[in-house]
């Protein structure tokens, strides 16, 4: 397969294109940056803007599949930065969200697939209560080192969920866990859809190697088509 990857040399974008390099596949690596490209196997570079329909249009020409990992700034180079960014400006999630919907279904392929990266704070601590509107968010944050101020990014994922929730093109909304960092690649975890997935000792936690196998294995057979899953150990 085709695979694009936006934000491609960002933390998980890096990971999901090396495990679908893994296994055979090749890589659309889009970035808004010219000089983030990379001489590498099977990977054809280009550049686009994720807020920007026509942009995004222009690369879809080919692709199996479109994955976003899309954050205002390169978390693999400054993470601090990214979190500002967000903070700064949350709406960013959802209009990069209607931006990649949009430019779909004005392609030559309307059915294309897109998967998102989204965040964790939108999954429900029990049904109907999410993360965010809990008040355990901030604590939640603590826990994982990000500011308390974040949670309007939080929320800016999660209306990016909702913006998805309204189309009918073929997408899937992958919530990481809680707790997301470099680590082995074990391809020993759990799945789920609206609830945190919690390993024994009550922590939802997975690593960025583990987050790109589940991910390649959804692209590869579609089981969550308008719908979001989550993972944990």
């Amino acid at each position: 397969m085709n695979i694009g990857i936006l934000g491609a040399t960002g933390n998980i974008g890096q990971r999901i294109a090396a495990e679908a390099l893994r296994r055979g596949h090749r890589i659309t690596a889009i970035t808004r940056d010219a000089s983030n490209f990379r001489d590498q196997p099977k990977t054809t570079w280009k550049v686009a803007d994720v807020l920007d329909a026509a942009s995004i249009g222009r690369v879809l020409e080919d692709l199996d599949v479109l994955v976003s990992t899309f954050q205002p700034g390169n978390g693999a180079r400054d993470l601090d930065d990214v979190i500002r960014r967000s903070i700064a400006h949350p709406g960013v999630y959802a209009k990069a969200a209607t931006a990649m919907l949009e430019a779909i279904a004005a392609s030559a392929r309307p059915s294309l697939r897109l998967l998102v990266v989204g965040g964790a704070g939108s999954l429900e601590l029990r049904p109907g209560l999410a993360l965010v509107d809990s008040p355990d968010v901030g604590q939640r944050l603590d826990e994982i080192g990000i500011p308390r101020e974040y949670e309007v990014a939080v929320r800016g994922h999660r209306d990016a969920l909702n913006v998805l929730r309204l189309s009918n093109r073929n997408w899937t909304y992958f919530s990481p866990a809680e707790q997301i960092g470099p680590g082995e690649r074990t391809g020993r975890f759990r799945l789920g859809e609206n609830q945190p997935v919690l390993d024994a000792d009550g922590k939802s936690r997975i690593s960025y190697e583990d987050f790109a196998v589940a991910l390649i294995d959804e692209v590869e057979i579609p089981k969550y088509i308008q719908r979001r899953l989550t993972i944990g150990y």
